[in-house]
C-alpha cells in the first residue's frame, strides 16, 4: 500500500540518514581516520573486491537528483563509468545481487565522493577504523537500512528491491 507521494518519501529519507549521520559522527566517527588524511584517496571505494554496497529506490532518486546538478562534462564522465562498472562488473538486478563486488563509479579522484552529502546508508556507516572495537556495531547499519526499506515499502509498495549504486541509478535515470 502506498502511503507516501514520493518528495514525502525522500524528505523522510533524508530525515533517517541525517540522524543516523548525526549519531555515526557523535559516537564512533572520531575514533577514525579522517578522509583527508588517507594515504590512499579513495582506496576504500575504488577496491572492486570490497565495494557491494547497495541502494534503496529513494536514495537512488536522492543520488540521481545529485547527480543532476553536476556539470555537463562530469555527469557524462560519471554516466560512462556508471556503464562500465555495470559491464566490467557483471552487475544487473538479476539473481543475488549482494553476492557482486564493485568499484563505485561516484568516487572521482581529486574530488572524492560527488554525492558525500546524499550517500548511502552504508557509506555513512564506513570509515577507516583501526581497531575493530571502534567499528559502528552493524545493528546500528541494519536499524536504519530496515527504516529506510519500510520507508520505501510507504512510497513504492513492497514490489521494490535494494540494488547496486551502478544498477539502481540506471533505473531511475
Amino acid at each position: 500500500m502506498k502511503v507516501f507521494p514520493k518528495k514525502v518519501g525522500l524528505e523522510k529519507l533524508r530525515s533517517i540518514k541525517d540522524a543516523f549521520r548525526d549519531r555515526i559522527v557523535r559516537e564512533y566517527e572520531f575514533k577514525a581516520k579522517s578522509c583527508a588524511a588517507c594515504e590512499t584517496p579513495g582506496a576504500c571505494c575504488l577496491d572492486a573486491h570490497f565495494v557491494n554496497v547497495h541502494i534503496s529506490g529513494l536514495e537512488a532518486i536522492e543520488i540521481r537528483d545529485r547527480l543532476d546538478g553536476l556539470p555537463p562534462k562530469v555527469l557524462a564522465s560519471l554516466e560512462s563509468r556508471i556503464e562500465d562498472a555495470i559491464e566490467n562488473f557483471n552487475l544487473s538486478d538479476e539473481g543475488d545481487t549482494f553476492l557482486r563486488r564493485y568499484a563505485c563509479p561516484l568516487f572521482e579522484p581529486g574530488i572524492g565522493c560527488l554525492v558525500h552529502e546524499v550517500k548511502p546508508a552504508a557509506c555513512i556507516a564506513h570509515a577507516c577504523y583501526e581497531r575493530e572495537e571502534d567499528l559502528p556495531p552493524d545493528s546500528l547499519l541494519d536499524e536504519v537500512e530496515l527504516k529506510i526499506d519500510r520507508l520505501n515499502d510507504l512510497t513504492f509498495g513492497t514490489n521494490h528491491r535494494w540494488l547496486p549504486i551502478p544498477v539502481a541509478l540506471t533505473r531511475v535515470k
